[in-house]
């Protein structure tokens, strides 16, 4: 299949799902027909094999390497591999879009992107804001280099410097508009600081959902709400921590038990969320088939639990380690029902030079989870 017919067909998919933004046509207009997402791709990308992850490249299998560009709209390209793990990637079309959407971006805007990674994203902010107003900062040298050169290939003119982006760039700021293309857990004052008063920032937190945030008029101070879901790799040199499988290894579980409960809950995205914000060093996988139901929770350093929902909702639970995570996921959960349940929507963040809290519902009522 060639790439532009790849290309309306993840584009029809994007229309089955219903997730192109209704208020940024633009957003559609620049995927689909002005910044080819297969023009960002380097040659060489890397899958999953089910052990690690392999090589997929351009010269050797062009429609494998076509099929990974354009997968579907919540599929991500992976494009860089670091000590086994991907550390750089081509973000899922969906994702991509929601973030520029939550942006508010018009043309004229001054905007500073931190993470340039191919420079995909880049070269779609700057289809919007127009030539010279992008800056894109990339802390690998490497990747900047290679993204500064596609850019010019596709005539999109954006500065790319190297360097580390939790710093900004304050010899451009100030800055109408920031988007972040990897997650913090701790959003960089730098960032709120270098964007002008009524700016507006749109970040990913916590690896899991992605924020938009306004500047207030002081300048002191920024707040807004969550708007989606969305997986993003953390900031580079940030510890991710063992996977389950290594936690876990060829030891037997420290404990095994029956229960009569039922976890499927646990696929709620909106209690996910929140106990993402509650238990926030607990990673949480689900698998919803058609006999059973399985939860993986670890820690990223010694505790692990696996637990299996039957048909009949009876969980048979395996887990080890120091910590009983399944119960302290279950309190999480107690505690948001306890709250209303609230949707990831409803939560919101308020950021000063030297705090960062997450509540939900109501900025004064408090944290979240104190």
């Amino acid at each position: 299949m060639h790439l532009d017919d790849r290309r309306l067909a993840l584009t029809d998919a994007m229309d089955a799902q219903g997730v192109w933004p209704a208020d940024s046509e633009w957003v559609r207009q620049a995927i689909l027909e002005s910044v080819p997402r297969h023009q960002f791709a380097p040659d060489r990308l890397w899958t999953w094999d089910g052990h690690a992850y392999v090589p997929v490249d351009r010269s050797r299998d062009p429609e494998g390497w076509a099929d990974l560009v354009y997968a579907g709209p919540d599929d991500s390209a992976i494009t860089q591999i670091l000590d086994g793990l991907p550390s750089s990637s081509l973000s899922c079309v969906a994702v991509v879009a929601d973030m520029l959407d939550s942006l508010i971006l018009e043309p004229g805007h001054r905007v500073l992107e931190v993470g340039t990674g191919a420079g995909w994203n880049a070269a779609l902010l700057a289809a919007r804001a127009g030539a010279g107003m992008v800056t894109s900062l990339e802390v690998d040298g490497g990747l900047a280099a290679a993204a500064r050169s596609r850019l010019t290939a596709a005539g999109r003119d954006v500065a790319v410097h190297a360097g580390d982006g939790n710093a900004g760039w304050p010899a451009a700021a100030p800055f109408d508009r920031l988007i972040a293309t990897y997650a913090v857990d701790q959003i960089p004052w730098a960032w709120i600081e270098q964007t002008r008063p009524g700016g507006r920032l749109v970040i990913p937190w916590g690896r899991l959902g992605h924020v938009a945030l306004t500047v207030a008029d002081d300048g002191k101070s920024a707040m807004g709400w969550v708007q989606g879901l969305g997986m993003f790799m953390p900031s580079r040199g940030v510890d991710q921590g063992r996977e389950h499988h290594a936690i876990r290894g060829d030891c037997p579980p420290d404990r095994a038990v029956h229960v009569k409960r039922d976890l499927r809950p646990l696929a709620d995205a909106h209690l996910v969320f929140a106990l993402r914000v509650s238990h926030p060093d607990i990673r949480i996988t689900t698998a919803d088939m058609e006999e059973e139901f399985t939860v993986w929770l670890h820690d990223g350093v010694s505790s692990w639990a696996t637990a299996t929902t039957d048909r009949t909702g009876t969980t048979t639970v395996h887990e080890a380690g120091p910590r009983l995570l399944l119960e302290e996921v279950e309190a999480g959960q107690r505690h948001w029902e306890e709250v209303g349940s609230p949707e990831l929507w409803d939560f919101g963040v308020t950021v000063t030079p030297d705090s960062q809290l997450i509540w939900s519902g109501d900025a004064e009522a408090g944290p979240y989870m104190s």
